[in-house]
């Protein structure tokens, strides 16, 4: 029998935030997403991932966190704005200040000697409380692998449909629109924490014999293996809150060990003929067989 993931998880995640407390208490930079994924054990695939659904915030939230904590701190203390900003961090008293007033609505001028204040403010910077547990029907299932013919989209989740219009055309022109036999999409990033610019997505579609493609168009393998798959019934910009509870609330409790590979979605409907409340979407999370 597999031991209990949740067992593993919890005190890798909390080692990584604990070496993250002490990076902002000497002032260092943060070390690659690699190095973090690695100290936890796992792949940089999932760890951003993980570490959303472990602790409700995203990794650069936290390290916001922690540093506006620290910061207010040594403000409260009586440093000044510009010592308090290099000390955790920050490049610049003013990076500091635009921090505290898009988190806070402060400037750490304001805050400098005034302990009371300070303190009322660390309230509001402590973690996330976790989330409520809520049913999520998961099935395990085996992918044969496949080949699908996929464009890098760069650009707001929600303007997708122009990837998936760009590949549909190639495949009228090409001959083979009426061979494909699935949507497929590979988010690259969250789109609830990147800005559009650095959004990327793969857009897929799967043919049974893909065609050679041009440029910017590409063949990519996906799938293979052992896979947890939940179904998302709703509008498909709520898929990376459903991939959160699964990773949350199924997989700690699960035994099941990750796999060194992206997860998938499979969309099963148009959203131009389908209701938005009505669309479903599979997610696909690959699993060590």
């Amino acid at each position: 029998m597999k031991a209990d993931t949740r067992s593993r998880l919890a005190p890798r995640i909390a080692a990584v935030a604990g070496h993250l407390q002490d990076l902002v208490a000497e002032g260092a930079a943060a070390p690659p997403l690699e190095t973090l994924a690695r100290q936890a054990s796992l792949s940089p695939f999932h760890f951003h991932r993980v570490w959303r659904a472990a602790t409700g915030e995203t990794l650069g939230r936290t390290l916001t966190r922690l540093r506006l904590s620290r910061a207010l701190q040594l403000l409260a203390a009586g440093e000044t704005v510009t010592r308090a900003a290099l000390a955790v961090g920050y490049a610049s008293p003013q990076a500091l200040a635009r921090t505290f007033r898009q988190t806070l609505g402060v400037t750490p001028a304001a805050l400098r000697g005034r302990t009371a204040e300070a303190r009322a403010l660390l309230g509001r910077l402590q973690p996330p409380g976790p989330p409520t547990p809520e049913p999520l029907a998961v099935e395990l299932v085996e992918i044969a692998p496949f080949e699908v013919v996929a464009l890098r989209a760069r650009g707001a989740f929600d303007d997708l449909d122009d990837a998936f219009g760009r590949l549909f055309g190639w495949a009228e022109t090409a001959g083979v629109a009426d061979r494909i036999d699935a949507l497929i999409g590979v988010p690259l990033g969250d789109h609830r924490d990147l800005p559009p610019h650095a959004l990327q997505f793969d857009a897929a579609l799967r043919l049974p014999a893909p065609a050679t493609v041009p440029r910017p168009l590409r063949k990519l393998k996906i799938g293979g293996g052992r896979h947890a798959r939940v179904r998302h019934v709703g509008a498909y910009s709520g898929l990376e809150d459903v991939t959160d509870r699964l990773l949350a609330q199924w997989w700690p409790a699960s035994g099941e060990r990750l796999r060194e590979a992206p997860l998938h979605y499979h969309f099963l409907d148009d959203p131009e003929q389908v209701a938005e409340a009505e669309l479903r979407a599979d997610i696909l999370l690959p699993l060590d067989d």
